[in-house]
């Protein structure tokens, strides 16, 4: 449910298309396209399970957000001239590759749902989130802030997420009530913290 901290920052506006198909538009409280906003339809249908890839190139992750199945295996290719230290200390997926380059030998497996967030213990700017769901029903806002569902989704609960929130390891979830809806999300504080937060981690990892 949407809780009084969830304030300013996203508007969504949701448009159904005939009776087709919706189309949501992501906008942030400047009223700016919002990309990489994750929409979830539980239950849809299965999550796909194939491998994919985050790759590191000019010293930062590419994507920035990558949404994968449970139980996917994500391969960490290294395309730089440097050596990169990738790890995670979220809950849903405890792990470190330490100093490589080129691909490391084994891809990390994903078998628990959560929000997995990344960083480079050698590169403090380098910053990413692996999404893990169990359904197929997932959408993520283009470089326009838009999503188009299929013409069979069901809009009357719908979980949204972006790595601006201020609870970024939360889904926020929405109950479409008709055309034109708006939601209005806090990404402002976290906006802020985001730093600190890749601090901590990093002296996490440190100590070990």
């Amino acid at each position: 449910m949407i809780t009084p901290g969830h304030v300013v920052a996203l508007v969504l506006l949701v448009s159904p298309i005939t009776a087709a198909a919706v189309t949501l538009q992501f906008n942030d409280s400047d009223g700016k396209p919002l990309p990489d906003v994750v929409v979830m339809l539980p239950g849809y249908s299965p999550a796909d399970t194939s491998r994919r890839n985050m790759v590191q190139r000019n010293r930062s992750f590419d994507p920035h957000v990558l949404v994968v199945g449970k139980h996917s295996e994500v391969s960490f290719p290294n395309q730089d001239n440097t050596l990169h230290h990738v790890y995670s200390f979220s809950p849903a997926k405890i792990f470190s590759i330490e100093l490589y380059e080129g691909v490391p030998e084994a891809p990390v497996l994903f078998d628990k749902l959560g929000i997995v967030e990344l960083g480079c213990n050698i590169h403090d700017q380098m910053q990413a989130f692996i999404v893990v769901t169990d359904t197929g029903g997932v959408f993520q806002s283009n470089t326009d802030g838009q999503v188009q569902l299929p013409s069979d989704a069901n809009t009357a609960t719908l979980l949204f997420w972006h790595p601006r929130l201020q609870d970024n390891q939360h889904w926020v979830e929405y109950n479409a009530a008709g055309n034109g809806d708006t939601i209005v999300l806090d990404t402002e504080a976290a906006r802020q913290s985001t730093p600190h937060r890749l601090d901590r981690l990093q002296r996490r990892l440190r100590e070990l």
